[in-house]
């Protein structure tokens, strides 16, 4: 048990590891310069400068010295042959010089000059002219400033601390503090709709399986599949306009107490109950053809011990999967759902980050997402020998 739980957990922070680094290429690498894509093209190089030093954003991507840095525009005795510009670096500084014709030149300047001046050969043009801070750790890059966002070691108490990933990029609020908030609505969300899903399933299927082949069986089949080919949107705007506008139930906007959650949990659940049930009725049938429910049926065991004791014990297993596959999106919430509804949870927080460009908050999202799926999962395979006895964690 303790070398299974050993290695388990060694393979998850393996899946963790991967996890972060296809997050940094995707908000590092192809995702260009965040500092660009948040204040645009107009921005003050003093507003770049003071975004891309508190994201990251100017280190190297995994080793180096130079990190980008931002020059004051050129003054009005500039011309393009003797350009003159200044840098916000307080250290050494490079500049690096692009001519007309291609060429490069690397100059390096002290940070107490007040102002650079670069005179191009007789004949050439200064084409671009990029200026580098120099630091003293080349290990200082943006890829171990994403591991240090996940863990980080302290001198004080509790020495060690996790999920540090800053302040959002729109609202300057610590991203820590919007998790901790958005968690409790999606919870409250999205765990009776997770039980709803799962008890109504398991009775629909174990109803469809006691009348195999016969009219109740036909019925709930045709109810499943045509709920499964609904569209979300469909039973959300039915909802609204039928339970929440017509009728007067519920709100159909915001969250000022329980009967908020109603008419979205009421949603979800009817959305959720069609694919539960198939895919239950389908374990169940493959589990009538079992030897043991032949054998408790010819020794006079009745319905009730049948399905609701052999059945249900020996189709665990199934049961625990389609759970450990469910559970993680508990937290992240339903996009739809909560921005539908107006439910401040982490779907809509996720939804808000998009649209603002927030980068610093979808990522953690993704990474707080990827550490539930995968904690969910060793879980799941410490349920299983719970389920059946017959399981060695080895």
């Amino acid at each position: 048990m303790i070398r299974f739980l050993i290695r388990r957990t060694f393979y998850c922070l393996l899946v963790l590891l991967g996890v972060l680094g296809l997050t940094f290429a995707l908000f590092n690498l192809a995702a260009g310069d965040p500092a660009a894509a948040v204040l645009g093209k107009n921005a003050r190089p003093d507003e770049v400068e003071s975004l891309r030093r508190e994201m990251g954003s100017d280190l190297p991507l995994f080793y180096g010295r130079e990190c980008r840095t931002e020059a004051f525009p050129r003054s009005s005795g500039s011309t393009p042959r003797q350009p003159v510009a200044r840098c916000f670096a307080s250290g050494p500084v490079a500049v690096r010089i692009t001519l007309d014709d291609g060429s490069l030149r690397e100059e390096r300047i002290s940070p107490e000059a007040a102002e650079f001046t670069f005179a191009a050969p007789e004949g050439r043009t200064v084409r671009q002219m990029e200026f580098f801070r120099l630091q003293e750790n080349p290990w200082n890059s943006q890829f171990t400033r994403a591991l240090t966002e996940v863990v980080r070691f302290k001198k004080s108490f509790p020495y060690v601390e996790f999920f540090n990933f800053g302040n959002t990029i729109s609202t300057r609020e610590p991203i820590s503090r919007i998790l901790k908030r958005g968690v409790v609505p999606s919870c409250m969300l999205m765990f009776p709709i997770f039980l709803g899903e799962m008890l109504f399933g398991i009775a629909f299927a174990l109803i469809a399986v006691v009348f195999r082949n016969r009219w109740p069986d036909r019925l709930l089949s045709v109810a499943a599949v045509a709920g499964m080919s609904i569209s979300y949107l469909v039973f959300i705007i039915f909802a609204q306009w039928f339970l929440g506008y017509y009728l007067e139930w519920f709100p159909v906007w915001g969250m000022e107490g329980p009967v908020s959650l109603g008419l979205p949990i009421i949603v979800g659940v009817l959305c959720g109950i069609g694919s539960n049930m198939r895919f239950y009725r389908t374990v169940f049938v493959d589990e009538l053809h079992r030897e043991y429910l032949r054998t408790a049926a010819a020794k006079g065991a009745s319905p009730l011990r049948i399905y609701g004791r052999h059945l249900l014990r020996n189709a665990a297993i199934q049961i625990v999967t389609r759970t450990s596959a469910t559970l993680p999106f508990l937290f992240t919430g339903s996009l739809l759902l909560e921005s539908f509804f107006g439910i401040p949870g982490l779907g809509f927080v996720g939804v808000d980050a998009l649209y603002n460009s927030d980068i610093q908050l979808l990522k953690a999202l993704v990474i707080f997402s990827a550490t539930l799926f995968v904690v969910i999962n060793l879980l799941a395979d410490l349920a299983y020998a719970w389920a059946d006895p017959r399981i060695r964690l080895e």
